[in-house]
C-alpha cells in the first residue's frame, strides 16, 4: 500500500502537535512537514520511522485508507466555548480511533441496536419525561447511566484527556450514536455529561447531522434535559423535606448520582428553595471545594459492553496487543478509549488466531443488563 499523507496529518493533530513542533523535533523545516502532509513528497523511510516514534503511531498506521474524520460542526461538545482548537482536534481524533475500534468489534459481535426517538419537538423537561416512559424506567433513580445508554444502542467510549476544558461530546456515525466521556472528571460530573449528550442525541439529531451542532441555546437546553432526566420533577419534589441543609443535600445526591451543584440547581429550578437558601448553599458548596470534588464520591461508571467484549476475546486468546496490531494503534490508545479496561491473556499467535482471520459468521450477541 502507498503512504497516506492524510494519516500523517491526523497523527500529528491527534497528539496535539503543531507542524512547527514536529519539524523542530525532526530537525527539518516546517515546509518539509507541509510537503509530507500534502502528499507533495513522502518522507524517507528513516524519517517516517522517526515520525512514528515521536507521535506514538506504528509505521503501518500511515499506510491505511482514509480515516472517518469527524467534522467539528457535527459533534456536540459539552463545553465547546472553553476548548482550544488543539484540544478540540485531539478529542475529535480520539473519536476517529474509536470508530476504528468500534468497527473492529462490530465485525465480531452483535451489539444492541440504537433505540433513540426524535424528541426535537418537545421541551427539555417533556423530552426527558417522555424518554423515561418510552424506555420503561419510570421516575426512579438511574443506578448506572452508562449501562442504560449502552442498552439503548449508544456506543460509549472514554476520553483520557487530562484537561478540564474537555468534558464530553457526542456524534452520529454510520447511523450509530456515540458518546465520549472524559475519565478525568468526577463520576457525578461524568454522569451529567452523559445525560447532557443524550439530550443532544434525541433533540438535536437533525442539527448534528447537518453540521449545525453548536449554539448557546442548544447547550442550555441539553443541560435542562440532563437535569430533568437524572432528577425527575415528581420524585425530587417528593424528597424535598429537610433538604435545605448541606448534610441533607449530601445524603440526597448519592441517591440520584449527581453533583451537589446539580442537585441544588435542580431543586431551585423547581421552586423548592428560596433564593436566599439557594445562594447560601452555593456559597457553602464553593467554600468546601465541592464544585470540582464531591463529598462521598461515587465510583466511576464504566462500559459493560466493552467489558463483555473483552471477556469474550480473552476466552478466545485474543489479547490487547492483537487488537492494537490489527488497528495499527498503540495499546495505550486502546486503553484510553475503553475506560482503562485491560485485556490480558496469551497472544492470539500462540493460539493460532491470526490477524487475517475472517469475522465469525454468527456473531455473539452482547447486550447490557
Amino acid at each position: 500500500m502507498n503512504l497516506n499523507p492524510s494519516r500523517l496529518e491526523f497523527a500529528r493533530m491527534r497528539r496535539g502537535w503543531t507542524k512547527a513542533r514536529l519539524a523542530n523535533e525532526l530537525g527539518v523545516q516546517v515546509r518539509s512537514v507541509q510537503g509530507y502532509e500534502s502528499g507533495e513528497y513522502a518522507p524517507e523511510p528513516e524519517r517516517l520511522s522517526q515520525i512514528g516514534a515521536l507521535l506514538q503511531f506504528p509505521e503501518e498506521f500511515f499506510f491505511g485508507d482514509d480515516l472517518p474524520l469527524i467534522d467539528e460542526h457535527t459533534a456536540s461538545f459539552r463545553s465547546m466555548s472553553k476548548m482550544s482548537a488543539t484540544l478540540k482536534r485531539t478529542a475529535l481524533g480520539a473519536g476517529t480511533t474509536a470508530f476504528l475500534l468500534n468497527e473492529w468489534i462490530e465485525e465480531r459481535f452483535r451489539l444492541p441496536e440504537a433505540d433513540l426517538p426524535d424528541l426535537s419537538d418537545l421541551s427539555p423537561e417533556d423530552a426527558a419525561a417522555t424518554l423515561r416512559r418510552m424506555w420503561g424506567i419510570g421516575e426512579a433513580p438511574i443506578n448506572n447511566l452508562t449501562h442504560l445508554l449502552e442498552l439503548k444502542g449508544i456506543r460509549v467510549y472514554s476520553l483520557a484527556i487530562e484537561a478540564k476544558e474537555v468534558d464530553a461530546f457526542s456524534v452520529w456515525h454510520s447511523g450509530r450514536p456515540f458518546v465520549f466521556l472524559n475519565t478525568f472528571k468526577t463520576a457525578e460530573h461524568s454522569r451529567f455529561d452523559a445525560a447532557h449528550e443524550l439530550g443532544h442525541l434525541v433533540r438535536d439529531r437533525h442539527s448534528m447531522l447537518h453540521g449545525d451542532a453548536h449554539s448557546p441555546e442548544m447547550e442550555k437546553e441539553a443541560n435542562a434535559f440532563a437535569g430533568a432526566f437524572l432528577m425527575p420533577k415528581n420524585t425530587i419534589t417528593a424528597h424535598r423535606a429537610g433538604l435545605a441543609t448541606m448534610g441533607k443535600l449530601i445524603d440526597m445526591k448519592r441517591i440520584w448520582g449527581v453533583s451537589l451543584s446539580a442537585l441544588a440547581f435542580r431543586m431551585n429550578q423547581l421552586g423548592l428553595f428560596t433564593e436566599w437558601t439557594y445562594r447560601n448553599l452555593c456559597i457553602q458548596i464553593g467554600k468546601y471545594g465541592y464544585r470540582t470534588t464531591e463529598p462521598n464520591p461515587m465510583a466511576p461508571e464504566s462500559s459493560q459492553v466493552l467489558r463483555k467484549v473483552f471477556d469474550s476475546l480473552r476466552n478466545e486468546g485474543v489479547s490487547r496487543t492483537d487488537i492494537a496490531r490489527d488497528l495499527c494503534l498503540t495499546q495505550q490508545d486502546i486503553d484510553n478509549l475503553t475506560f482503562g479496561l485491560t485485556l490480558s491473556g496469551v497472544s492470539s499467535a500462540a493460539r493460532g488466531i491470526g490477524r487475517q482471520s475472517p469475522p465469525s459468521v454468527s456473531k455473539p450477541k452482547l447486550r447490557a443488563v
